[in-house]
């Protein structure tokens, strides 16, 4: 599927996207979702998650703020996707700082998420090498952590997509790359997690290498839109979830992405 074939399938089904996420990042990756097209539910009671998890048409997880309940929730949500076919994305921030969140990492990957999006950082260190991230920022380039997502990629059965200045999608096959976005990006925070919420939004209309894709170039060229006019992060903000309401699907142009 293209990716201005899945932008019209969002927007005439608006999927309703089972996020559950950090403290910082549940308003913008809401409104991220919101303007794209999508439905966000932002839950993550371990009472109310297996009962929710079938209704969504995709769940994502991240692990930026953990605590213990929280923990029982991802874990809980995603064995519930997996037994109803719900596709999930697993975003492991900052997964490296400390042995706990590291183990919660892993455990999660071990409940094969059909996508797995991170820094070069994060994507280096879950595939078992080492990285010079620091907190949830990346230390490292993409291209260095080409060949880490790759075999992630056939280990985790996952299709893996490290974002950043240039970003690399693989199923372990197929490789892609798309450079754009804007450098005022990571002024704001929590846009990286509010980028997992819109990979959950096009993953519940499109196999999910497709999805990560078209939600990647919708991602970039909205960023590049908002930054011609913005002042800073506050007026960028604002401008981005217009841009990204905005945005039609021919302007998502395939030409942009980049085949290895």
């Amino acid at each position: 599927m293209t990716p201005d074939a899945s932008l019209r399938k969002l927007r005439a089904q608006a999927p309703l996207v089972h996020c559950i996420t950090n403290y910082v990042a549940m308003n913008i990756a809401a409104n991220v979702t919101l303007a794209a097209g999508a439905s966000p539910a932002m839950i993550h009671a371990p009472e109310e998650v297996a009962d929710f998890v079938p209704l969504a048409g995709a769940l994502t997880i991240n692990i930026g703020t953990l605590s213990a309940p929280w923990v029982a929730a991802m874990h809980r949500a995603a064995e519930t996707a997996m037994a109803h076919g719900v596709p999930w994305v697993l975003d492991p921030v900052a997964h490296f700082a400390t042995p706990y969140r590291a183990s919660v990492a892993q455990a999660l990957l071990a409940q094969r998420p059909a996508i797995l999006r991170g820094n070069a950082s994060e994507i280096m260190a879950l595939a078992g090498g080492t990285g010079a991230g620091k907190g949830a920022d990346s230390g490292d380039s993409v291209a260095d952590a080409e060949a880490s997502a790759i075999a992630l990629a056939r280990r985790a059965g996952s299709v893996v997509a490290i974002t950043g200045p240039v970003d690399f999608v693989t199923d372990g096959g197929r490789h892609i790359t798309l450079q754009g976005g804007a450098e005022i990006m990571p002024k704001v925070t929590a846009l990286g997690c509010s980028l997992t919420a819109l990979i959950g939004a096009y993953a519940a209309i499109a196999p999910a290498f497709e999805a990560t894709a078209a939600a990647l170039l919708h991602f970039a060229e909205a960023g590049e839109r908002a930054a011609r006019s913005c002042e800073g992060p506050g007026s960028f903000s604002a401008g981005f979830l217009d841009q990204l309401h905005n945005l039609q699907p021919e302007d998502l142009k395939a030409e942009r992405l980049t085949w290895h």
